[in-house]
């Protein structure tokens, strides 16, 4: 009886799905099914997936295009085995993935969720750096603090859990083109029992033109309001996770809002839905406030975010601004 599913949303994989189906299928532990969910493709992805020969394949349609919060919406009515992973179409397993992951869960039976180490690659599979380390074991608690100071990478893949775990959280909620919607899932799967993770380099994940980074900023800062109102929620929930918010939600609005007010920045006026980095440095204010029940935080402090809000300011700065980026493109405000 297969222990596993690997679960697999695409719509046009291109070149990079049979990388990725390639890497699942030469998996040296071999109980397991790839449930692909299928949405519509229209570059052949659907053609190729059709012929593929394996009874280990689970090929799941659409009837008609999803959107992401859709398809992967559909994880939850599929007959999954007893544990999952899912994986994006792009991303890559390396071959002892899943005979790792399983020797890792036998010995740490009580974890709620658990991940390996893993390399970012380029789009064309060049190593572009290692993740961030991850002790083996940490509790529910050392787990948000590290998430909300960003000392670990996140990036969905490589993650696995129980189903039924999955199920009864609910599965990945309804974010915003899923902007920071795996956040609040694995917090929810690690829950009270704790995180483990291989100390081996099990997968490679792929960035690119990814959909974070062509997602729009107003769906951009309200997956992230989001995930901050969930935070909120947490700490009536329960005193040891209070402490947790409380002693870090100014490190998390610090962090997100330097991100997400560049990014803003190096936005066009005519296609931000209105928002400007003042307005959006103020809503980081709220948020402090709310996280940490201080109004300490000045994220003017930061003098890359004092400088956005500066450029940001006027039509003149603005133009400026991009008109600079578009000579040079790296990043200016660190």
């Amino acid at each position: 009886m297969n222990k596993y599913s690997i679960i697999l949303p695409v719509r046009n994989g291109g070149h990079y799905i049979k990388e990725c189906v390639s890497s699942i299928l030469s998996q040296t532990y071999t109980h397991f099914n790839l449930h692909i969910l299928e949405n519509a493709s229209t570059d052949g992805t659907t053609e190729w997936l059709r012929q593929l020969d394996d009874s280990r394949i689970i090929l799941i349609e659409a009837e008609r295009p999803l959107s992401i919060e859709e398809n992967w919406g559909r994880i939850l009515s599929i007959k999954k085995n007893e544990f999952i992973t899912l994986i994006g179409h792009d991303d890559v397993l390396h071959p002892d993935y899943l005979a790792d992951m399983d020797e890792m869960i036998s010995q740490n039976p009580g974890a709620g969720l658990y991940q390996a180490h893993f390399n970012l690659i380029d789009s064309h599979g060049a190593v572009i750096r290692k993740c961030k380390a991850m002790p083996e074991w940490m509790s529910p608690e050392e787990f948000l603090a590290a998430i909300m100071t960003t000392r670990m990478d996140i990036m969905g893949t490589g993650f696995m859990m129980r189903a039924e775990d999955y199920d009864r959280v609910r599965g990945l909620p309804d974010y915003p083109n899923l902007l920071f919607a795996d956040f609040e899932m694995i917090i929810n799967l690690v829950g009270e029992k704790g995180f483990c993770a291989s100390p081996k380099t099990l997968f490679s994940f792929r960035i690119h033109n990814s959909t974070t980074s062509i997602s729009s900023d107003l769906k951009m800062q309200l997956g992230f309001e989001r995930f901050v109102r969930f935070l909120i929620k947490l700490k009536e929930k329960s005193p040891s996770f209070d402490k947790v918010i409380v002693e870090n939600g100014a490190s998390l609005v610090r962090f997100y809002c330097k991100g997400l007010s560049h990014r803003l920045l190096r936005t066009p006026k005519s296609s931000r839905n209105g928002l400007t980095v003042a307005s959006f440095i103020q809503k980081c204010r709220e948020f402090a406030v709310e996280l940490t029940g201080s109004d300490d935080f000045d994220p003017l402090a930061d003098h890359t975010i004092r400088m956005a809000k500066v450029l940001d300011s006027t039509s003149f700065t603005r133009g400026l601004f991009l008109l600079f980026k578009k000579i040079y493109p790296k990043p200016v405000l660190k």
